[in-house]
């Protein structure tokens, strides 16, 4: 029985190696991806939000 694998055949294993891996941490990832975006957005209001802030620095 010969167990040599060929290129594609270890880039298959390669793939479902990672995709298994992958699965495990999906929820985390999402988790933190949707906390990027709410917080993203809370920003993007308060600069919305806020007046014009300083004006221009003045020379002395």
């Amino acid at each position: 029985m010969d167990l040599m694998f060929g290129l594609s055949e270890l880039a298959l294993i390669l793939v479902v190696v990672a995709v298994i891996l992958a699965v495990r941490k999906l929820p985390g990832l999402t988790r933190s991806a949707g906390k990027a975006a709410r917080i993203l957005k809370s920003e993007k209001r308060a600069l919305k939000n806020d007046p014009e802030g300083p004006g221009p620095a003045q020379r002395s």
